[in-house]
């Protein structure tokens, strides 16, 4: 039994020795931790630090090493933090076969068991996204708006003498999924509540997902998923519910060729036709996977956006006048439209910096190592990598932003009124001072979209809606939690009818 003891110790010593010389010769071990220990095992006490606060750690490297690198303990791998234009820059440059997006976005997420291989391997829904949506925005825009209308009348009841509770992340969240799919599917399935709580699910299933399949090495990831993963599931319902719409548009396309009365201009029939023959892309799961992704990006982060923006408006009641005569103005001279979308300055400013002052993430431009790369700085990035721009310290950088802890709803809106910055300062521009959709090509190919749909949310509360915090409270505290920055879902807002 004592020769038992002894030879279970000396393997826990041999195993922990090889942990300290693997530690010790990492080149990750010279780039300054923050927030705990980097020694092998002490490093979960920071890992442990940064998921509950994470905020404080970030901001903590950002001013230390400002303009250089830091790193932080995750659970299952170091994030290697830059800061400084320069560096900022460097992550948009770098091409994706020294520093990649994507291979960062499946790693953080396991897209290829979350979202599905053919997703991750190919991407032909992103230049959709890019090109074919951002293009028929001005056709579709109204669209968007009707839904907006609808979906916030039949979720917002009340009369104008009644002020009424409201869950504004889930009735946000819930509008946003009405309106996106709208453009994604087109009526009457996006107001089919079955489909649209299938979308929902999957969003919030890509994340349990994830941390179902992250701890398990990889040749069991794929056990696994199918195992107790739950998104292959919501695929499988949804692409019944989908399949007979599927295959009545392809008979058309059969019959009348690329164009015919009525044809739908919606994200389904683009992937439809560019899936063509391709057997790999022409299934029914195939499709909803593409469509589900784009929900995904869709509807969390968007639903997150909205949420903050209509806190920040039942905080200052002061800021719904101004809004108003501005929303009110430009609807009398252009009508819901995409026009007026644009002429929308205030509006546009009011969520640029909403999205400034909270965030969606304590980080952006993610990026993974994909051989071993040095900064400009001089810092060795080991290949396998993880990277990120501190884009939350950024946004609250007082080099960068006057008053960058006071939410100044027109900030950006005084900017574009000065002469030759009519263009800039928009709600989508990205640039190296703000980062919330990325920066350069791997921007978020979305936010063109994104931005005129919460612009019309915004525009239809402010014109429909008085809001405000019962007893007239303050805008309670973003729950961050790892790298997540999440407006508080027990927040109590009322909404009343405007005549």
């Amino acid at each position: 039994m004592q020769d038992l003891s002894t030879l279970v110790l000396t393997g826990l010593a041999a195993v922990l020795t090889i942990h300290i010389v693997r530690w010790y010769f990492d080149p990750l071990r010279k780039i300054p931790t923050v927030g705990g220990p980097s020694f092998p095992l002490l490093s979960y006490i920071a890992a442990f630090r940064c998921m509950y606060d994470g905020k404080a750690v970030i901001e903590e490297g950002y001013k230390k090493y400002y303009g250089s690198t830091f790193k932080v303990a995750l659970l299952d791998a170091w994030m290697v933090y830059v800061s400084g234009p320069e560096l900022i820059d460097e992550l948009k440059r770098r091409p994706d076969d020294e520093l990649s997006f994507h291979e960062g976005a499946d790693e953080t997420l396991q897209t290829i068991y979350t979202m599905g291989a053919d997703v991750h391997y190919d991407r032909y829904h992103i230049p959709l996204v890019r090109d074919k949506l951002t293009r028929n925005l001005p056709a579709i825009v109204p669209d968007v708006i009707d839904e907006v209308t609808v979906a916030f009348q039949e979720y917002i009841p009340g009369n104008i003498q009644d002020w009424v509770q409201v869950d504004v992340l889930k009735t946000m969240r819930d509008v946003v999924a009405r309106a996106s799919n709208r453009v994604f599917i087109g009526l009457p399935g996006c107001r089919n509540q079955e489909y649209l709580d299938m979308a929902v699910n999957y969003t919030l299933g890509v994340f349990k997902d994830k941390m179902i399949v992250a701890p398990f090495p990889g040749f069991l990831k794929n056990f696994a998923n199918r195992l107790w993963g739950t998104n292959a599931a919501s695929v499988r319902r949804a692409a019944a519910q989908l399949k007979p719409v599927i295959e009545e548009r392809r008979q058309k396309m059969a019959q009348y060729g690329e164009d015919w009365a009525d044809k739908p201009n919606d994200m389904l029939q683009w992937i439809i036709e560019e899936a063509g023959d391709n057997e790999s892309r022409r299934s029914a799961e195939a499709i909803i996977r593409r469509l589900f992704v784009l929900n995904f990006a869709a509807i969390h982060t968007s639903a997150l956006g909205i949420t903050q923006a209509v806190y920040h408006l039942s905080e200052h009641p002061e800021y719904q006048d101004e809004l108003r005569e501005e929303v009110e103005r430009v609807i009398a001279e252009h009508g819901w439209t995409f026009e007026a979308m644009a002429k929308m300055w205030k509006v546009d400013s009011f969520m640029r910096e909403s999205m400034r002052y909270n965030g969606i993430g304590l980080g952006s431009l993610l990026r993974r190592a994909e051989k071993d790369v040095v900064l400009s700085d001089g810092t060795f990035i080991p290949r396998g990598t993880l990277l990120s721009a501190a884009a939350y310290s950024l946004h609250r950088d007082e080099t960068v932003y006057d008053q960058p802890d006071v939410f100044d709803p027109f900030r950006f809106a005084r900017r574009r009124a000065a002469k030759g910055e009519e263009t800039r300062h928009q709600f989508v521009t990205a640039s190296a001072e703000y980062i919330p959709f990325g920066l350069g090509r791997h921007a978020c190919p979305g936010r063109f979209f994104a931005s005129n749909e919460l612009k019309a949310m915004l525009a239809y509360v402010v014109a429909n809606y008085d809001v405000k915090f019962r007893n007239g409270g303050k805008k309670p505290e973003n729950l961050i939690f790892a790298q997540a920055v999440i407006p508080s879902p027990t927040a109590e807002v009322l909404f009343r009818k405007r005549v």
